[in-house]
């Protein structure tokens, strides 16, 4: 019998720390003695870049291009602790889809059997979600994630891209699609932020995954071209990659998330303005809010 292999979809609005995210768990999952492989799906085709010392590497469709004949070799390169890095690459600036790479890279893997050969525990897609449409979607659409994570601050566009993500699990939902496991809050220092995000989680039907802390840690790290397991793995902020790495790990069951409709989310918003704005009036002596 064929091993089953764990795919998971990490999704987030661009900025927001997904593929920071992404690589210190790939990072932590090896170093826990899983076979990973790291899936870059955004078409900057950076995601794998703290895995490999800073250094890019050939994306499959840029490869596609060149060679009339592409194999894993040429496009599967070897990262941090043996993590199998891959970036699908995107179409010249201005011309076609976006999330075409993810396609033919997916499509290519398949028929060479690319993820049995390399015999891979685990498989992380880093996708771009500020649009859940046509390659972008397609770790849902297809299945071929079983499980989805969104990466997300307590900023609102964070959070408008998260729930327009949930939007598009439930859409694929009852044909076969993957299911959400749950939301990764980043970024999460203020006592405020934390209540944003849970709040959040509590009205879309799903669950916080683990809280990640702004840290000076990371930024230290990337400036080195590593993750923070690498560079520093004693540091607290490794433990907190460490934990999320242990629960995704240990993740089975995913659910279908409950999105808000615009109009709810829009008045979500405008209540917690009303409350950050509440406790910034109550301002103590020093000019300093409690909790922001």
């Amino acid at each position: 019998m064929a091993k089953k292999i764990k795919q998971i979809a990490i999704y987030g609005k661009g900025g927001i720390g997904k593929s920071t995210t992404t690589s210190n768990l790939s990072a932590a999952l090896s170093v826990m003695g899983y076979k990973v492989m790291q899936f870059g799906c955004d078409p900057k085709s950076d995601s794998t870049n703290t895995l490999r010392n800073g250094k890019y590497i050939p994306t499959v469709l840029d490869t596609l291009r060149e060679k009339s004949v592409v194999r894993t070799k040429d496009v599967v390169f070897e990262g941090f602790n043996g993590i199998c890095c891959v970036e699908a690459g995107g179409p010249a600036p201005g011309v076609g889809c976006a999330g075409r790479g993810i396609i033919t890279a997916v499509e290519l893997f398949k028929q060479q059997r690319t993820f049995e050969e390399l015999d891979v525990d685990c498989i992380i897609y880093d996708v771009l979600g500020d649009v859940v449409c046509g390659g972008f979607a397609m770790p849902i659409r297809e299945g071929i994630a079983e499980h989805v994570f969104t990466v997300s601050s307590s900023d609102f566009m964070s959070i408008y891209a998260s729930n327009n993500l949930f939007k598009g699990i439930k859409k694929y939902s009852n044909s076969g699609g993957a299911l959400l496991g749950g939301v990764i809050a980043n970024s999460i220092n203020a006592g405020y932020a934390r209540e944003i995000v849970d709040d959040f989680a509590t009205r879309t039907q799903t669950k916080i995954v683990e809280y990640i802390p702004r840290s000076i840690t990371v930024t230290q790290s990337e400036l080195r071209g590593k993750t923070v397991i690498e560079a520093a793995p004693d540091s607290q902020q490794a433990q907190v990659y460490f934990s999320l790495a242990k629960k995704i790990a240990a993740h089975e069951k995913s659910e279908t998330p409950v999105p808000l409709e615009t109009k709810e989310l829009q008045t979500w918003a405008a209540t917690w303005s009303d409350k950050l704005l509440a406790l910034e009036t109550g301002m103590i002596p020093g000019g300093a809010a409690a909790g922001i």
